[in-house]
C-alpha cells in the first residue's frame, strides 16, 4: 500500500531486463486537444442557446421563461449524460470536456441567468426576481435528480446502490464500468 505509482512503473516487467523507458507523450496527450474541444463545444452549446432566444424570444419585461427552460433542458441532458458516460460506457477522454464542460457548459447560462435577476430587481420586481433565482435552483437541480433516476430505469438493471450489476453491453463487470 506504500508504494507509488511511479515506483511501480519504475520497476521492470522481467527481471532480467532493465526499467522500462518513460512513455513518450503524442500532440493528443496534454491539455491542448482538452482546451480545444470545450471550445468547440462551447461555440456550439452558446450557438444552440441563441437559437433558442430567436425560437422563443423573451421581452425585456417579460419573465426570462426561455433562458429558465434552457437551464433545466441542459441540466436534465448533464444528467443523462453523466450516467452514461459514468456509469455505462467507457467514453474517449475528451468526450466529457467536449460535451459537459463545453456544450452544456455553453448552452446551459449562469451569466444570462444574473442579468435577468438583476433587470427584474431593477424593474422593481422583487418577488419574481428571488423567486427567478430560487426556482431556477430547484427547477434545474430536479431536472438532474429526475434525469439521472430515469436513465438508469430506462437502461435497466439498477440496483439502488448508485452500480449496474451483471456482465451486459453496459461496461462489462459489477462495478458497471469497463476498465480503462
Amino acid at each position: 500500500m506504500g508504494s507509488s505509482r511511479s515506483d511501480v512503473v519504475d520497476e521492470p516487467i522481467d527481471p532480467d531486463t532493465g526499467p522500462a523507458p518513460p512513455a513518450r507523450h503524442g500532440p493528443w496527450r496534454g491539455q491542448g486537444p482538452v482546451v480545444g474541444v470545450v471550445a468547440v463545444g462551447g461555440a456550439l452549446g452558446a450557438t444552440a442557446r441563441y437559437g433558442a432566444s430567436l425560437l422563443w424570444p423573451t421581452p425585456s419585461s417579460a419573465f426570462p421563461w426561455t433562458i429558465l427552460l434552457v437551464n433545466a433542458v441542459g441540466c436534465a441532458v448533464i444528467g443523462v449524460f453523466l450516467v452514461l458516460i459514468t456509469e455505462m460506457w467507457t467514453a474517449h477522454r475528451l468526450v466529457r470536456p467536449f460535451f459537459g464542460t463545453g456544450v452544456l457548459g455553453g448552452f446551459t447560462t449562469f451569466s444570462t441567468y444574473a442579468v435577468d435577476f438583476t433587470r427584474l430587481i431593477q424593474d422593481g420586481r422583487i418577488a419574481i426576481a428571488f423567486g427567478y433565482l430560487l426556482g431556477t435552483l430547484v427547477m434545474a437541480m430536479a431536472a438532474v435528480w429526475a434525469a439521472v433516476v430515469a436513465t438508469r430505469r430506462v437502461l435497466g438493471g439498477y440496483s439502488g446502490t448508485g452500480r449496474y450489476g451483471g456482465t451486459g453491453g453496459y461496461g462489462g463487470g459489477t462495478g458497471g464500468r469497463a476498465a480503462r
